[in-house]
């Protein structure tokens, strides 16, 4: 397949280098870093979007955080386990005070977690921390979590920032105005997209800059008007920087898990050979190499090989689209007599790009797909609302495997977790439950393991690839470190060598 012939053209780099003429130009103190997606909400407690996430993470401090194998390790507190159903988390030593002034204590992540796990809240981290029974404060440094049930990866899921317990009990309303205890403070978000912080140790200032369209995004990274940016960049507009002497560009390896969703209610989609068909129809490495230029790697499950609960034997359905003839021909459908499939996806150029390409190839194999792309917030709500037949999206920053029972088990249908598939199987069920019990770590890893594999048998997901992390910088900024799950901890180092000003284009 000659996948090359079929990109979607972006705005031809002569059109590109012409834009780049004569600007009106101002200086600015601040590093400003260029966003495909806009974040959402700056309250910890309902943040579930990446862009939301990432930044979150900057301003709020949790008590875990992860290593490179996503093992849990301290990031606020030290634990004990003091029995199976009981840890005790002691905050480290230091100054530890949230942004307002007030210091951060054992009754605030008590707060924290305690409106999380208020049902009438709502809170969307309620399902993975319902297993706590109840939380104790033994002193402003200690506090006792007390579970239903012993969990060995429980301290894994006590990753979301601490809020000051005063905002909480006021209704203080934090996704407009964050208060945290993390590297950066929040200073003001002037119009939707735009969020300005301000590191701590410095007093560094930092804008996050939303610009959804990728063209105007590298536009703005060579005139001047932003320093960096991260991610969401088709490969030629890569190729285009790295080649541009005012640019720095860098890429590692991401654990971001892109896929296809289906509905299991669909009379269609519910079907395993009409998944099976679509899964054997895709020719990923075509797509890897052409459309994404070869900045990705082939995905088998959620977590790569290199996780402690990976699977290194899967690799992802292979490309055969003769046997995604043969299911479909099963079914009374061919390339004469498709089968309609509608695709959802968001309004992001290469997301629609790549729905095109697959588009395309399903097509060689008997299946007509209308593609559906929407604004992110509209997409977004469609998929937790179950409306739809296929949709791609990512998981991203996924580190623990309770993210099973979120996304599989037949308990965590929406509003109770995010099995927005609607899949239901037993077999499935007991895996998860079966794991999550198991106190081996090597007998719990080999579960999680089978699970995969099971999983990657009964294709609610069809697996495609973990998108690599590509940055670029203007010359004279440094000190931003690309991470395996995508955030922006390099903004809390990011610097400027030469103590140059930004241009800022008018």
């Amino acid at each position: 397949m000659n996948v090359s012939k079929r990109l979607i053209d972006y705005l031809p780099i002569t059109i590109l280098c012409a834009l780049l003429g004569a600007c009106a130009q101002e200086t600015s103190e601040s590093i400003r870093f260029g966003v495909a997606s806009a974040p959402r909400n700056f309250d910890p407690r309902f943040a579930t979007d990446a862009a939301s996430a990432r930044i979150n993470r900057l301003i709020y401090q949790r008590l875990v955080d992860f290593n490179e194998r996503a093992e849990p390790v301290p990031a606020l507190a030290d634990w004990q386990v003091l029995s199976p159903v009981r840890y005790r988390f002691t905050l480290k030593p230091g100054r530890h005070l949230f942004h307002d002034g007030t210091p951060l204590t054992a009754s605030d992540v008590k707060a924290t977690y305690d409106f999380i796990l208020e049902p009438d809240n709502a809170s969307p981290h309620r399902t993975a921390l319902a297993l706590i029974e109840r939380i104790e404060v033994a002193d402003d440094s200690t506090i006792d979590f007390y579970l239903q049930r012993q969990d060995r990866l429980f301290p894994a899921y006590l990753a979301i920032g601490i809020a000051p317990q005063a905002k909480i009990k006021t209704g203080a309303r934090l996704n407009e105005a964050p208060v945290g205890s993390g590297a950066v403070r929040f200073v003001s978000q002037p119009v939707a997209g735009h969020v300005i912080l301000q590191r701590i140790d410095d007093n560094q200032q930092i804008e996050i800059i939303h610009v959804p369209d990728p063209t105007v995004r590298v536009l703005k990274l060579v005139r001047g008007e932003i320093d960096l940016l991260q991610n969401d960049l088709p490969a030629e507009l890569i190729s285009w920087l790295e080649a541009r002497p005012e640019v720095d560009v860098a890429q590692s390896n991401g654990t971001n898990y892109s896929y296809i969703g289906f509905n299991l209610d669909d009379p269609v989609t519910g079907q395993s050979q009409v998944r099976q068909a679509v899964a054997h129809a895709i020719d990923r490495d075509a797509i890897i190499q052409y459309v994404l230029g070869n900045k990705a790697r082939v995905a088998g499950a959620i977590f790569p090989a290199e996780h402690w609960a990976g699977n290194a034997k899967l690799g992802g359905a292979a490309y055969d689209p003769d046997r995604s003839i043969r299911l479909l021909e099963e079914l009374g459908y061919s390339r004469k007599e498709p089968l309609p499939l509608t695709y959802k996806t968001s309004s992001d150029p290469l997301r629609i790009r790549l729905a095109t390409v697959i588009q395309e190839q399903l097509g060689k194999v008997g299946f007509d797909v209308s593609i559906k792309s929407y604004d992110w917030g509209t997409f977004y709500g469609d998929i937790k609302a179950g409306r739809f037949q296929m949709y791609s999206l990512a998981w991203v920053g996924i580190h623990t495997p309770d993210i099973f029972r979120y996304v599989f088990h037949s308990g965590s249908i929406p509003p109770d977790g995010a099995n927005r598939g609607r899949f239901r199987d037993p077999a499935t069920d007991v895996l998860v439950e079966s794991a999550e019990v198991e106190t081996n770590p090597l007998a719990q890893a080999a579960l999680y393991r089978q699970l995969q594999q099971h999983l990657a048998e009964q294709v609610p997901y069809v697996s495609l690839w973990y998108e690599d992390h590509v940055y670029a910088a203007r010359a004279g900024i440094a000190g931003y470190r690309l991470a395996p799950d995508g955030n922006y901890d390099g903004l809390k180092t990011v610097y400027r060598t030469d103590n140059s000003r930004v241009a800022k284009v008018h």
